[in-house]
C-alpha cells in the first residue's frame, strides 16, 4: 500500500512538472544584444536618425520581449512583424524615425495611440518621463501592459479604449505618437497636444497612399508636413463617426 502511495505521489508530481511554465524573464542572450546594436547601426544610423537619445533608446529597448514567438527570433530584421489580431509591430527605422520626428526630452509627457506590442512606448518611455498608451483591441492591450512591465518600464500607463479621443484625463502632451493610419487628424488629439507640442501621425486609408505627416502646434496655429510614405494598419474604431 505504502508503494503504491508513493507512486501516485511520482505521478502526481511528474504531471505538475509537465504543466509547469517558466516565468517570463527580461534577460537576453549575447546573440540578441548584438543584433539590436547592428539594427541601431546599419538599419537608423545608416538612413540618417542622428538623435543620440533616440539611438541609444533604440540601443536599450529589447524588441524580441515585444513580439509572440517564435516570430521573436526575427525581431531584429528590417520589416514589420505580425503581433495578431491584425496588427503588426513596426519597422525599427520607423519607430527611431517617429521617435526623433516628436523631439522627445526627459521631462515630456507622451501620449500614444496604438499601444500595439508595447514597443513604440518602450523606446519613448527610455526618454521620457511618462507614456500613456491606448489600445482599442484588448487582448493587445494585456500584451502590451505584461510587456512593458516585464521588460521594467514603470512609467508607462496603458488603456484599453478608442484612441481617437486621445487621453484627456492627463491632457495636455507634450508629444502624441500615433501608430495606426487614419483618413484625417482626430481633432482631440490636436486640442490635447500642448502649445509647442508635436503629434506624428500618418494620415491616408487602407487602400491609398499614406503620408507620415508632422503636426506641430503654436497657440491656435497648427502647420503639417508630409515626411515620407508609409504604410500602416488602419486605425480601428469602436464606433464610427
Amino acid at each position: 500500500m505504502k508503494a503504491k502511495t508513493l507512486s501516485l505521489k511520482f505521478a502526481a508530481g511528474c504531471m505538475l512538472a509537465a504543466l509547469w511554465i517558466p516565468p517570463l524573464s527580461h534577460a537576453e542572450s549575447d546573440a540578441q544584444k548584438e543584433a539590436r546594436m547592428n539594427m541601431v547601426e546599419t538599419q537608423i544610423e545608416a538612413r540618417g536618425v542622428e538623435s543620440p537619445v533616440v539611438l541609444e533608446a533604440m540601443r536599450n529597448a529589447k524588441r524580441h520581449l515585444f513580439i509572440p514567438p517564435p516570430r521573436d527570433r526575427e525581431a531584429y530584421q528590417d520589416r514589420p512583424l505580425p503581433i495578431g489580431h491584425g496588427q503588426t509591430i513596426s519597422q525599427p527605422y520607423i519607430v527611431a524615425l517617429m521617435t526623433e520626428l516628436v523631439q522627445p526630452k526627459a521631462e515630456h509627457k507622451v501620449l500614444e495611440i496604438g499601444a500595439g506590442s508595447g514597443y513604440q512606448a518602450a523606446v519613448l518611455a527610455e526618454i521620457v518621463d511618462h507614456v500613456y498608451t491606448v489600445e482599442i483591441v484588448e487582448p493587445l492591450s494585456k500584451w502590451a501592459d505584461e510587456r512593458l512591465k516585464l521588460a521594467g518600464y514603470e512609467n508607462v500607463t496603458v488603456k484599453h479604449a478608442d484612441g481617437y479621443h486621445g487621453w484627456e484625463e492627463h491632457a495636455p502632451f507634450d508629444a502624441i505618437v500615433v501608430t495606426a493610419a487614419t483618413p484625417h487628424i482626430p481633432p482631440p488629439l490636436i486640442a490635447q497636444l500642448k502649445d509647442g507640442g508635436r503629434m506624428i501621425i500618418p494620415v491616408g486609408s487602407r487602400f491609398r497612399t499614406q503620408q507620415l505627416v508632422l503636426v506641430e502646434k503654436d497657440g491656435d496655429e497648427v502647420t503639417t508636413r508630409n515626411i515620407l510614405p508609409v504604410r500602416f494598419v488602419p486605425f480601428t474604431r469602436a464606433e464610427e463617426d
